[in-house]
């Protein structure tokens, strides 16, 4: 895991959100969600666990159809609300042989795209925009989910380098097209 590879500091958020993030941090912060997506795919759950601060947000908001105008998402009702701890439990019963919503596992591959990286509001953060596209199969039957989203990440920097702060991932379907979220996004 290349988290603790030496990344450029993240300097002083400038007063103008405008300023553009240097292009050494975006790859710096875009590498990272890469090898996050990695740890996943790969079932590496406590090494992925290690890498939300102790404060994390993990949301992910149900969407509904409305009229043109309104949001169309429904911040109140989520497909899951986790915090640090909750993360954990989910992490260690997916290494139990009570995990029955991953067993068998799931095969997934993570694909991360269109990465915006922005200033956060303290100086030691980051605002990232990703799409994902999540290819998930289960079983031998040939069939398989597909889930698209927008995900919206705070990343807290500090001498270990890059750690999620906050997550909000926004699912592309009103109705899922998967038959449960025993998996990470």
């Amino acid at each position: 895991m290349s988290t603790s590879t030496e990344l450029p500091p993240v300097e002083a958020a400038p007063a103008a959100a405008a300023v553009p993030v240097p292009l050494e941090t975006r790859v710096a912060a875009q590498d990272f969600l890469i090898e996050e997506a990695h740890l996943l795919d790969q079932r590496r759950f406590p090494e992925w666990y290690a890498l939300f601060t102790d404060d994390v947000v993990y949301v992910a908001p149900v969407r509904n159809t409305r009229r043109v105008g309104n949001s169309g998402v429904v911040e109140e009702i989520g497909h899951f609300d986790e915090n640090k701890a909750s993360l954990g439990l989910r992490v260690r019963k997916l290494g139990t042989d009570v995990g029955w919503a991953e067993d068998p596992p799931s095969i997934t591959r993570r694909f991360i795209t269109n990465v915006k990286v922005e200033w956060g509001d303290h100086p030691d953060e980051l605002r990232v925009r990703s799409y994902l596209l999540l290819f998930r199969s289960r079983g031998d039957r040939g069939q398989y989910d597909l889930l698209s989203a927008e995900r919206n990440d705070v990343l807290r920097s500090d001498a270990s380098g890059f750690r999620i702060a906050r997550r909000h991932v926004l699912l592309d379907q009103v109705s899922l097209g998967t038959k449960n979220l025993a998996i990470f996004l």
